[in-house]
């Protein structure tokens, strides 16, 4: 059995969700540079930019959990309208200060905070919105579409910042960045979505957010599958940390990073078109190799490799890992009924947040001590191994994908009990 059908999705509700979600998209990827810029202005001080970023992902590490309960509560169009809304108005106040010269660290740090909460609650609405607008049969192409529109605006976004900078200056590119925002928010505001009930009987936050946390437990290819995406951003981490500094001491200078990043890049964008067009019959195999193959790049810089090498090693990472991203969203949207799917996404996202920086900080004290290869090494082994570990699972070598609406599941206690068996 191959992937399912994949026609074009010309509907006009999800024409004007790309069009939204690839603007918010670009919107928050211009941000973490434009910030960089900001705190370099106001203070030039690397422990106060340390202090904004932080005060911008730690909101988004503790709210992620809370995002989903809230996106599978309410309609998910207004809860993602409400976070582009804050985002938008945020950046616009961070502008005006700029261009006013009044801007300090503590304005700074509260308002990234708010920011973090923001991208926290706005998140988990996208699996939602895909699910509430794309009729089963399309969904895989939708995600195609809607991960290339995330690849060209991480292709794009810091070259934007980096052009806004210099012909209109840090606080205007805040402004420019809020009006996208606030552009991407109108764009939900007429949306049509199929409407998904709820079910019948007395639930409140808390008890939502309890079952939220027993809705991952009780599917064990989903959270054994969360452990290794959250690997594979660790490993991410440490290959964004050392690579570049494996460029500029041994193979050249920046030139030989840049190139490497931008071939990869390009096979994030491949990786995202193809994966409805492939031949797909086990899409959790599938998303398991393309975590497999992140392990070339890390012992490609181990060696290290020419940079021809390394560019090739990280293309066919990225291209796994668009594959990987496009195919997954897709199974999570068929395997999880509507009213808890917000839920499962923002754990799934809670993992990618926390481990990438996580990589990034470890990365470097350790190389330190042990030497660049060993801890390259060890992270090709950890996620080639994590990932390939995760074909010993019969689940995860037979599932395939679901051509239909998600059929009813039993609640998640009764999953966990009939687990536990």
């Amino acid at each position: 059995m191959r992937a399912p059908a994949a026609p074009s999705t010309p509907i006009a509700g999800f024409r004007r969700l790309l069009a939204g979600r690839t603007l918010s998209v670009l919107a928050t990827c211009l941000v973490p540079t434009a910030l960089t810029l900001a705190v370099i202005h106001a203070t030039g001080s690397a422990t106060d930019l340390g202090l904004v970023l932080a005060c911008e992902l730690i909101p988004q590490l503790v709210l992620l959990p809370v995002g989903g309960v809230l996106a599978d509560r309410l309609p998910p169009q207004r809860v993602a309208f409400a976070a582009d809304l804050v985002r938008g108005l945020i950046q616009l106040i961070i502008g005006v200060e700029l261009l006013l010269g009044t801007v300090n660290i503590l304005h700074l740090s509260v308002l990234s905070a708010i920011t973090g909460a923001a991208v926290a609650i706005g998140t988990p609405t996208v699996s939602p919105l895909v699910t509430a607008v794309v009729p089963p049969e399309a969904r895989l192409r939708a995600n195609s579409h809607l991960g290339t529109a995330r690849g060209i605006a991480l292709v794009a976004g810091p070259g934007i910042v980096g052009v806004m900078v210099i012909t209109i200056g840090v606080g205007w590119s805040f402004v420019l960045t809020a009006a996208l925002f606030i552009v991407a928010a109108a764009t939900l505001g007429g949306l049509k979505v199929t409407r998904h009930e709820r079910p019948a009987g007395n639930s409140t936050f808390m008890k939502d957010l309890a079952e939220g946390w027993q809705v991952v437990r009780s599917h064990r290819w989903f959270w054994t599958n969360l452990i290794g995406h959250g690997i594979s951003n660790l490993t991410a981490g440490v290959l964004m940390t050392l690579g570049p500094l494996i460029a500029l001491r041994e193979l050249g200078g920046d030139v030989s990073w840049v190139i490497t990043y931008q071939c990869g890049m390009v096979g994030l964008l491949l990786g995202a078109y193809l994966a409805p067009r492939l031949p797909i019959p086990r899409p959790l195999v599938a998303t398991s190799l393309g975590g497999a193959v992140f392990a070339l790049p890390l012992l490609t810089f181990a060696v290290p490799a020419p940079t021809a090498v390394n560019a090739a090693a990280y293309f066919v990472a990225m291209l796994g890992l668009g594959v990987l991203n496009t195919v997954w969203q897709t199974v999570m949207q068929q395997r999880f009924e509507s009213h808890t799917l917000a839920r499962a996404d923002s754990y799934d996202a809670l993992l990618s947040f926390a481990a990438r920086p996580l990589g990034l900080a470890l990365a470097a004290p350790v190389a330190a001590t042990t030497g660049n290869a060993a801890v390259l090494v060890f992270a090709a082994v950890l996620v080639g191994g994590s990932s390939l570990g995760l074909l010993t699972l019969r689940e995860v070598r037979t599932m395939g994908f679901v051509t239909g609406e998600v059929p009813p599941q039993k609640s998640a206690p009764e999953a966990a009990a009939e687990h536990r068996k």
